[in-house]
């Protein structure tokens, strides 16, 4: 079939976008799903910074390729062989399409899926083939097997996880990245227990999703940190206590807030200066989470006597170090029971036509979260 989708042709360094204009909009040819794979019908999507990061070439990833991770559709068709959805459900895509079969799959990780981490890197399905092409014939490469920015798209069955058709699926699309890895990196990466101190630094869709998980898990105080005035009003709606202008003397405040320092940071910029501020913040025998994805030449210091000393422990979160077909329902019936306030994350809609637009204000930090509407 021809579908519309958005396709980066080269890596375009520093915004802004509507200007240089890398991505574009191209009618395709989508192949029809073959074994284990599954055609959806897009019908909403978010822009994260990960879709960014491969923009301004913070992560390298080959090109052409057909952005977007974080979606929600209505499956169309299935191919044979696949068993866990069928046409007409609601599903919601998961960036990482877990093979089962692998050592961290066996181990209950999958966001570390050996397979699935491969094909992600080549740009290809699971199996290893790319359903979309240009209607030259040559091969367009699919982002973290979802390509969630274009009217339809083939996934790996693995990739998706189905959702209640009551929930609206520009909600529903948040749940596959921000919700999964925010909530996902308090709950399942720190395992926070109720009553601990708790610091975000970074208010993008994933860290607002932090703060919100931090609030689910019984945590307080909970301090936010940003740059942003609006996204710092916005933390302390979705469950910060305390928010602080981030600058050099963020962490002297927070150590005063908290007797010291918080019993476990999170990081959700993607830089080192971000992650410095999180682990200068963090008290000695607590936990500093980064979850946040850096440019691959960057490396961070850290005294490495207060490692041991202390008893620190700086750990990364991928994904939330979540099961998605686990995680994404628990995160939903919290969100329809009033425990997550995901409609507070939601901000402006674009079309599929402003992208390079949208790229431009979440380059400018100006919003948490925008959602592309399809249909």
């Amino acid at each position: 079939m021809l579908t519309s989708a958005a396709v980066l042709t080269t890596i375009a360094g520093a915004a802004p976008f509507a200007e240089s204009r890398p991505v574009g909009i191209e009618t395709l040819w989508l192949a029809d799903p073959a074994a284990g794979e599954v055609l959806v019908r897009v019908c909403a999507a978010g822009l994260c910074h990960s879709d960014l990061s491969v923009v301004d070439g913070n992560r390298i990833r080959p090109v052409p390729m057909v952005l977007g991770h974080e979606a929600a559709g209505i499956v169309e068709a299935v191919g044979t062989n696949v068993t866990a959805v069928r046409p007409g459900d609601h599903v919601v895509f998961a960036f990482v399409p877990a093979c089962g079969a692998c050592v961290p799959c066996q181990s209950g990780r999958p966001p570390l899926c050996e397979p699935g981490a491969a094909a992600n890197g080549a740009g290809t399905l699971l199996s290893g083939r790319r359903a979309w092409s240009r209607q030259d014939g040559q091969p367009v490469n699919h982002h973290l097997g979802v390509s969630g920015f274009a009217e339809h798209t083939v996934c790996a069955e693995q990739s998706l996880v189905r959702v209640p058709v009551e929930l609206p699926l520009d909600r529903a699309a948040l749940f596959g990245c921000a919700l999964l890895t925010g909530v996902g990196a308090v709950v399942n990466t720190a395992r926070v227990h109720p009553g601990s101190s708790a610091l975000v630094v970074g208010l993008g869709g994933v860290g607002l999703a932090a703060v919100m998980g931090a609030r689910l898990a019984g945590c307080h105080p909970i301090v936010a940190i940003d740059v942003t005035p609006d996204k710092l009003a916005l933390a302390a709606a979705v469950g910060a206590t305390h928010v602080l202008h981030g600058d050099d003397e963020s962490v002297d405040a927070v150590r005063e807030l908290t007797s010291g320092g918080v019993d476990v940071a999170f990081e959700a910029v993607g830089s080192t200066a971000a992650l410095a501020t999180a682990y200068d913040a963090t008290r000695r025998g607590g936990t500093t989470v980064a979850i946040g994805l850096p440019h691959p030449d960057q490396r961070v210091a850290v005294p490495a006597l207060s490692i041991v000393a202390e008893e620190r422990r700086l750990v990364g979160s991928y994904m939330g170090s979540s099961v998605p077909r686990r995680d994404i329902p628990r995160y939903i019936a919290l969100y329809r029971a009033g425990l997550l306030p995901v409609d507070l994350l939601a901000g402006s809609t674009f079309a599929l036509a402003e992208i390079n637009e949208a790229m431009d204000r979440l380059a400018a930090g100006a919003t948490a979260r925008q959602v592309l509407v399809l249909s």
